[in-house]
């Protein structure tokens, strides 16, 4: 079986006013998330923000590195690195209430 696997460099940005992607630089994502890091709350609204916006279960995603980092890299199962850079490009500046 094939799984394809995508790796993101992210670089977290807790506390904003919404969810959102904010750029695209260099190979990083830039997300806006509204959670402030405490006890490990900002990565749980990152990875639901990252399901919602990439259509793929919660469980698919994983943080592999900077758990208490602001900058992370991020593995997603059953979705190729290509097709999520490009939904997560497509959201570029669209801000989410959750």
């Amino acid at each position: 079986m094939n799984e394809e696997q995508a790796k993101l460099n992210i670089r977290v940005q807790p506390g904003a006013r919404k969810n959102m992607v904010s750029g695209y630089t260099d190979g990083v994502f830039n997300i806006k998330i509204t959670t402030r890091p405490e006890k490990g709350k900002a990565n749980e609204s990152l990875i639901k923000y990252l399901s919602d916006t990439l259509g793929t279960a919660k469980s698919n995603i994983m943080i592999q590195k900077g758990t208490t980092s602001r900058n992370k890299l991020i593995m997603i199962q059953g979705i190729s690195t290509t097709n999520a850079v490009s939904r997560l490009t497509k959201s570029i500046g669209r801000k989410d209430s959750t």
